[in-house]
């Protein structure tokens, strides 16, 4: 699974392919804890984060939506993703 970004000791990262279920959205990884997080809503998909994680994710989520979308659709084209900026 593809490595997009890091920050704060979060990892986030994307699978690859068209068996990867809509809607659109990342996972994210803290420690143990994993989340899978809607690009549109930033709603918790599966999973749990702690919530000081989850305010970092969903800020850095929105400020970066369309590189998040476009990196949807490459990975459903199993196509290179790019990197995103850590805030």
């Amino acid at each position: 699974m593809p490595e997009i970004c890091r920050f704060s000791g979060i990892r986030i990262t994307m699978y690859f392919g068209h068996r990867e279920h809509p809607p659109p959205h990342f996972h994210a990884c803290h420690g143990q804890d994993e989340a899978s997080v809607c690009i549109r809503t930033g709603k918790v998909l599966e999973g749990s984060l702690p919530s000081s994680c989850m305010r970092l994710i969903r800020a850095w989520a929105a400020s970066n939506r369309a590189a998040l979308e476009e990196n949807w659709k490459l990975a459903q084209d199993e196509r290179a993703l790019n990197p995103i900026p850590p805030p």
